[in-house]
């Protein structure tokens, strides 16, 4: 594919590029990781003030009015980076499902907090038992006088511990007007009834265990007009959120393959650098393909979901493709990452060297909304 960015994607680009240059080095991220937030407030206050927090959200809402390709470049450089703030969750499915399902109202209370930094979300969907079909959701909101109580229990949610507020999926309970219909609700992360099992991913991010016993929500926690399914709009969110995984998951594989070859270049044995040895090469050539190949596929999958959301394609169309490029960029991220720490030897085992960590956040990033086994199965139906 023929990718050319356009001028403010490239001014935005550099701007992300200074950015993590002058603040997220190697030795800032280990302080951040052992920090007590678990991210650094300071570089998410720049991260709001060079308007990229702007950027999927549209311009009648504060946005930049932008897409998934707009945040392809900065995207590739959190991945290069290992960067653990909550951006993506924040904007995608968190953020997407409440542009996309919010009433004005809705959005005029959430969209400017979260484009000037003052409001982080997560999205807590996955549950013990769900895999990755809407249909298996248990957590249920059940209406009641005034509002909705919700009841259940979320895993592996990403970022939660510093969320300002959550993005729940819950089965509507049985009641007048409801017939086995899903919703996504705003939820104040320190609302009574909320309770947090924190813990750190192998990859170093913040996550939690949430618990919801009996929240009492007002009737506008509901995203949208409360009388639509939401199945639809949660299923293009998380769409959008795994278009952006891979173009974070091509950063990291970009910052593997350039390590690697680094390394190669100068670790000596037998009196020549290892790169001479033609194995090597092969293997370097490889991880290379596998590079480029996740690259056009992560391009084409941004592209098609912004077409899906100005209505240019079909829905099944953006799944087939977001599909496609979750498995061939989840093969890369495991190839990549498994011939990045073989070929650095004992080196790349260790926590003090940067690919170490590179190699975790690709396995994760390879997981994350549905893994290349599940995509595989999503493409065939398709």
């Amino acid at each position: 594919m023929d990718f050319q960015y356009t001028e403010e994607q490239r001014l935005l680009a550099d701007s992300v590029g200074r950015l993590l240059g002058r603040t997220y080095d190697f030795d800032a991220r280990r302080a951040i990781v052992s920090s007590r937030e678990g991210f650094s407030p300071s570089v998410w206050r720049e991260l709001a003030a060079i308007g990229l927090l702007s950027v999927p959200f549209a311009a009648e809402d504060g946005g930049f009015g932008g897409g998934a390709l707009d945040l392809v470049a900065p995207m590739q450089a959190f991945g290069a980076a290992l960067l653990v703030e909550p951006f993506a969750s924040t904007l995608a499915p968190a953020g997407r499902s409440i542009a996309t399902l919010g009433t004005p109202a809705q959005r005029a209370a959430f969209v400017p907090r979260i484009v000037d930094g003052s409001a982080k979300l997560a999205f807590a969907h996955v549950e013990t038992q769900l895999r990755h079909s809407l249909d298996g959701i248990a957590t249920t909101a059940a209406p009641i006088e005034g509002g909705w109580r919700l009841s259940g229990e979320k895993r592996m949610v990403l970022h939660a511990p510093m969320a300002d507020a959550l993005v729940v999926t819950a089965r509507i309970a049985d009641g007048p007007g409801f017939a086995d219909e899903i919703g996504a609700f705003v939820v104040d992360a320190h609302r009574s009834g909320v309770a947090m099992k924190t813990f750190r991913t192998v990859d170093d991010l913040r996550a939690a265990d949430v618990a919801f016993r009996d929240v009492a929500l007002d009737a506008d926690a509901r995203l949208g007009d409360g009388d639509s399914d939401a199945r639809a709009a949660i299923e293009e969110a998380i769409d959008f959120a795994a278009a952006l995984g891979c173009a974070e998951a091509v950063g990291a594989i970009d910052y593997a393959n350039e390590a690697t070859l680094g390394y190669l270049k100068t670790r000596r044995q037998f009196g020549v650098p290892i790169g001479a040895f033609q194995a090597l090469q092969h293997r370097m050539v490889d991880m290379t393909i596998h590079a480029e190949q996740a690259r056009s596929i992560m391009l084409l999958a941004c592209a098609k979901v912004d077409a899906a959301a100005r209505g240019e394609i079909d829905a099944a169309e953006r799944r087939r493709i977001v599909s496609a490029a979750k498995v061939l960029v989840g093969t890369a991220c495991r190839h990549v990452g498994q011939e990045s720490i073989q070929l650095h030897g004992a080196m790349g085992m260790t926590v003090e060297t940067k690919i170490a960590h590179a190699f975790k956040r690709l396995t994760m990033l390879a997981q994350q909304f549905g893994d290349v086994d599940h995509h595989l199965e999503r493409f065939a139906r398709a």
